[in-house]
């Protein structure tokens, strides 16, 4: 059974794993738009940084248009345009024994696409979650559904997983991030292009 988690908290993933290997896994992200008439567009993404959160170079920001890191260790599956439906919208996949050694925080993000011409804001979202789950046996590990209100942000740390020595745990963030995509871009160490 996955640990539901409030904003701040934290799981081993390593510990929730049990006797089931821990490498490869799937961060589903989900949500709804408040009115179905209206399209709405959010975006995952990842950085992949170091204890500062800070990422070595553009290739360590993976999104829908950059899907795949360098390293391997980090898939984007693809852009859901409309939240619509049950279950995971977007999916991010990891195998941890790839990812780099000065990385230390795999960071998912969420933004609004073309939020500000559109006037959406994360208040206009519901039912919004982040949720990692572990391949080698299909086990959802943690889950965190966001729950307070964003209203006026448009761009969500949703979540974190971060490594210990040798051991992975998974943070609850739902922060916002000032100005959007943009700003997350710059708190991170890259330019926003």
């Amino acid at each position: 059974m996955a640990i539901n988690l409030s904003k701040g908290g934290v799981v081993s993933l390593s510990k929730e794993s049990g006797p089931a290997p821990l490498d490869r896994i799937m961060i589903g992200l989900g949500w709804d738009p408040a009115q179905a008439s209206v399209e709405f567009d959010l975006d995952a993404s990842v950085f992949l940084t170091d204890s500062w959160g800070r990422c070595a170079s553009d290739g360590d920001f993976v999104f829908y248009g950059s899907k795949v890191h360098y390293s391997g260790a980090v898939t984007h599956c693809g852009d859901s345009r409309t939240g619509e439906g049950e279950g995971d919208d977007e999916e991010i996949l990891a195998v941890l024994s790839q990812v780099p050694a000065q990385v230390e925080r795999l960071r998912v993000v969420v933004s609004i696409h073309e939020a500000a011409g559109r006037g959406q804001h994360f208040g206009q979202v519901h039912n919004a979650f982040i949720r990692v789950v572990n391949q080698s046996d299909n086990r959802e590990l943690a889950r965190f559904s966001l729950t307070d209100g964003a209203a006026g942000q448009d761009c969500l740390i949703f979540g974190e997983l971060f490594r210990e020595g040798t051991e992975w745990h998974f943070r609850a963030i739902g922060d916002f991030n000032m100005g959007g995509l943009a700003g997350a871009l710059s708190a991170h160490g890259l330019l926003a292009g």
